[in-house]
């Protein structure tokens, strides 16, 4: 496995690939990354060559060049991780969704606590993007890499919220022209 750093100015990125492709897109400090970070040392190699065509496209949509991404992806989970975050990629840019959509979308209408655990396993923040889920009602729900990294890409894609996102009570709302929002892919 191959990894880098990626310093944004919203914090740092871990961007990791295996020869099947990219495996690990994750804040630091974000949920179960201390695991991954045990391994860094020892069983992985600090190649940021090899991730080179990953961090451009991760550097062009934090600065608002890009709204997609053309990267072979290669998550690890389960068959229902793999549905749920497939379908967290349709999910556009500037749109959110609540966690039972995706559980209609993938065809388990009665499994929005299964699709919620699905999405704080996404190892692949921001390209596969979890934080277009929100609660039914708009609310801010759980994000490994913390809410406020949540609100920062919400915001990013049009988002506007009732209150700073200091807990799961923040809704957001979108701005009316968020779905027309327009960049190069």
């Amino acid at each position: 496995m191959h990894y880098t750093w990626l310093d944004t100015r919203h914090g740092r990125l871990l961007v990791a690939a295996a020869k099947s492709g990219l495996r690990y897109v994750l804040f630091e400090g974000a949920r179960g990354i201390g695991e991954i970070e045990a391994f860094l040392e020892t069983h992985w190699w600090e190649s940021p060559r090899h991730l080179d065509e990953a961090t451009r496209q991760l550097r062009g949509w934090i600065s608002g060049r890009r709204t997609s991404f053309n990267i072979p992806l290669a998550p690890a989970g389960t068959p229902f991780q793999q549905c749920v975050w497939s379908a967290l990629v349709d999910i556009p840019f500037g749109q959110t969704v609540a966690y039972g959509e995706v559980a209609r979308r993938i065809g388990s209408p009665r499994a929005a606590r299964a699709v919620g655990a699905a999405v704080s396993r996404n190892p692949l923040s921001i390209i596969i993007p979890c934080h277009r889920v929100v609660a039914s009602d708009g609310r801010l729900t759980g994000f490994g890499g913390g809410l406020h990294h949540k609100a920062w890409l919400l915001r990013h894609e049009g988002h506007a919220f009732d209150s700073e996102p200091a807990s799961v009570a923040t809704k957001v709302e979108t701005h009316p022209t968020a779905h027309r929002r327009s960049a190069p892919a």
